[in-house]
């Protein structure tokens, strides 16, 4: 998808700038078209709010609650109130006796607790004079927030551009299509920085399109407000007070710091647990984030910045969650409860079931869970056995020899291919010397590996360096290490094909690499090779050559 130019109108940013020079969470920052400049989505946050002063000093505009009428005057009025429902067959097979209540999202109008900063964000923009009727709305998010956005939009009338990574599900592209959205897809590899991501996309649409805003979930204070006026509430009026765990994904984080700034208020002995995918950088102590996992296939959680309206210090322990073990409770929860909830809920319950076993939760406690989408988003992921197996995610059978022999390529590992021998870099060439690799090679892509330890620093691209250099954040002259990064796809020599197409459906290349057990002074120890880059070409042409 692709903007015409058009010319930007400066008579509309005197509100939006009046606005956001009094914010306390973005201090003066603004992502409206010939507005004032911008700042990351991780800068510093300057919210004046305490949980130890009362609400009627609170820094920020709050709303009280409202009761659902019977009749609803649009869909809109169909966000927030959602029922908390007690887990009975998965505590009871776990063993554990307290009481776990889910808060189900999923029963929002959009199918996600992100309906309700989407709604929170353009009313709060509207009432400031920020919005006006034929503005555009752009939001760079990993799709939830785009359908929240875009299913106000729809009934208000605005337009909406969402800006998104390419791993994001086919099922929440066609939800936007359907809500009227144009879409933009972005390299899920891109660092938040660069040029090529979600967000740095969405800046060069804001330059573009006239009247155009980005309400930006990752600074806008009506994002943790929407938690803290809604969520929060809904979760103390239901419990009457009465909760000593609540467990919650963080992904922009608005969701935890809303509910948490509200519980530690009024529940100020209820413990605030943060979950975060492993390959995300978002919990604490930094400790807990190393590790060798470049990627992750569970959507809408963790981060590699931190997001400015994130207050972490409320948090009272963090635990890391997986694909595997998320993916796997989320399948339990719609199978044994019923509840048709997406990965991220997975990700919740499952470091749910862990924190309460170590903190020791016994009969007559209460444990709340937020699950925060719905399983509509993932129809053919994670509800897919054949998705779940080539991702590694549930155990690979034994092969159908139904399937045929057009098909048994499939079974067929990645070590039987003819790869080329690995081109790699190391990270001390400059980009200029790589560019000329590049030239002279007839390649695009090449690994960045260590002289001494053969660690694989990360993968070095064509189109990230053009990017930067074009930008002016890379010079010829920089170390090519510099510009490598680590969101890319490994597989062993062992992997099969089956499994690496689906990959390759997404991923321009996957980096096949050959593990070494080696002993040293510091023990025993796993090392990582690079064996060789598989590409979609190197696949197809493997397969025409079976069938020939």
């Amino acid at each position: 998808f692709a903007f015409k130019p058009r010319s930007i109108n400066l008579t509309t940013m005197s509100s939006a700038a009046e606005l956001n020079s009094s914010c306390p969470v973005s201090g003066g920052d603004d992502w409206t078209n010939g507005g004032q400049r911008w700042l990351p989505p991780n800068h510093d946050s300057r919210c004046t709010f305490r949980i130890d002063k009362p609400v009627c000093e609170s820094p920020h505009l709050h709303q009280k609650r409202k009761e659902r009428p019977k009749i609803l005057p649009d869909i809109l009025h169909h966000i927030g109130n959602t029922p908390l429902v007690r887990v009975n067959n998965i505590t009871k097979e776990e063993g554990i006796e307290c009481e776990i209540l889910v808060k189900c999202e999923f029963f929002n109008a959009g199918g996600s607790v992100k309906d309700r900063i989407g709604l929170r964000m353009i009313e709060d923009a509207e009432r400031s004079g920020r919005l006006k009727p034929g503005d555009v709305l752009i939001e760079p998010t990993s799709g939830n927030t785009g359908i929240g956005l875009a299913l106000a939009a729809a009934v208000k009338g605005y337009r909406c551009t969402i800006v998104m990574p390419e791993k994001m599900s086919k099922e929440k592209v066609d939800v936007l299509r359907a809500l009227g959205a144009d879409i933009v897809r972005t390299p899920t590899a891109a660092s938040y920085d660069s040029a090529e991501s979600h967000i740095g996309v969405a800046k060069q649409l804001l330059n573009t399109v006239a009247n155009s805003h980005i309400l930006d979930q990752y600074t806008n204070p009506s994002n943790p407000m929407a938690h803290f006026d809604g969520t929060a509430e809904e979760i103390l009026e239901a419990c009457s007070g009465q909760l000593d765990m609540v467990v919650l994904g963080a992904g922009t984080g608005g969701t935890l710091c809303g509910v948490a700034r509200k519980l530690k208020q009024r529940c100020p002995d209820c413990l605030i647990i943060g979950v975060d995918p492993l390959g995300s950088i978002l919990a604490q102590p930094d400790e807990l984030n190393a590790t060798k996992v470049t990627g992750y296939d569970v959507e809408g959680i963790g981060y590699d910045f931190v997001p400015t309206v994130l207050d972490r210090s409320l948090v009272d322990r963090w635990y890391k969650s997986n694909d595997v073990d998320s993916l796997r409770m989320a399948r339990r929860l719609i199978r044994r409860e019923g509840l048709l909830c997406g990965g991220s809920s997975g990700s919740a319950f499952d470091c749910a079931l862990r924190a309460v076993r170590d903190f020791g939760l016994g009969a007559g406690k209460r444990v709340v869970v937020l699950l925060p989408d719905s399983v509509r988003n993932y129809m053919t992921k994670f509800l897919s056995d054949d998705w779940m197996i080539e991702r590694g995610h549930m155990p690979d059978p034994e092969d159908d020899p139904s399937l045929g022999p057009s098909h048994t390529w499939m079974s067929v590992r990645v070590g039987s291919l003819d790869l080329r021998a690995p081109l790699t870099v190391a990270p001390d060439v400059s980009v200029s010397e790589t560019l000329e690799l590049f030239n002279r090679e007839s390649i695009d892509q090449v690994p960045v590996v260590e002289r001494s330890s053969g660690a694989i620093v990360g993968m070095a691209t064509l189109s990230n360096i053009t990017s930067r250099i074009i930008r002016g954040s890379l010079a010829p002259t920089d170390p090519v290490g510099s510009a490598a990064f680590d969101k890319f796809t490994k597989v062993t020599p062992d992997a099969k094909l089956g499994a690496v197409s689906r990959r390759l459906d997404t991923d321009h290349f996957v980096l096949v690499v050959q593990q070494q057990r080696q002993f040293g002074s510091a023990g025993e120890a796993v090392r990582e090779f690079v064996y060789g880059i598989l590409t979609r070409i190197d696949l197809l042409n493997f397969i025409l050559k079976m069938q020939e």
